[in-house]
């Protein structure tokens, strides 16, 4: 790699530092297209979820506070906050914000751009490539990602790396809309994601359950 080609990429990824540093929602539009790689595999993300923490936001894991299980999305931003959800799925977020408060961006869906035959071993279930990782725990399992993913730092050189996009997503192109599956503020518009890329997972509005 030339010296002018690696200057560049480090002044790619000091940008984006500083942008996950910032607020939550344009963090959140920053991190479209760039790409998280990890055990063999590359995705491109395609469609992420913001969390404002205790900023008045109840469907935040941080909304009542510090806890041992949400404590890295406390800062600083560009950390991994890796959480197991229904017994069975990994989740992971970029951490984002000042450091001190609480803020998240969900990893919900992606295109695999590199290890295609390693992720396809992961997700044998699935048939068409486009659904290797199209959703948030289809994502880390055609990563490999787990609980030893949690508090990593994913800007530098480390076994998991978030790269900026090799092309910025242009404004025009993002589409925002209601989070998915949350409990509360389920109304809030923000999700967002590629608009008409086919690995967008499907939207689904959180339905209580009935009492019996």
């Amino acid at each position: 790699m030339e010296t002018g080609e690696t200057e560049s990429n480090d002044a790619y990824r000091a940008q984006l530092a500083r942008t996950l540093a910032g607020p939550v929602l344009p963090a959140a539009r920053a991190l479209l297209g760039c790409e998280l790689t990890a055990n063999g595999v590359t995705v491109r993300l395609t469609e992420v979820e913001a969390y404002a923490g205790t900023a008045g936001d109840p469907a935040s894991h941080a909304h009542r506070g510090r806890t041992p299980r949400n404590s890295v999305m406390f800062g600083p931003a560009g950390h991994a906050y890796v959480y197991f959800t229904y017994g069975m799925h990994w989740c992971m977020n970029v951490v984002t914000g000042p450091d001190g408060e609480a803020s998240a961006v969900l990893l919900r869906a992606g295109e695999v751009v590199a290890g295609v035959e390693t992720a396809r071993a992961r997700r044998t279930a699935v048939r068409r490539d486009v659904d290797l990782a199209r959703g948030p725990a289809r994502l880390c399992a055609a990563l490999g990602l787990d609980r030893t993913v949690y508090g990593r730092y994913l800007l530098g050189d480390g076994p998991v790396r978030l790269r900026p996009p090799v092309r910025p997503v242009p404004e025009q192109a993002i589409s925002a809309g209601p989070r998915v599956g949350v409990t509360a503020a389920h109304d809030v518009a923000w999700r967002f994601w590629i608009a008409g890329d086919p690995t967008v997972s499907d939207y689904r509005r959180h339905t209580p359950r009935r009492r019996s």
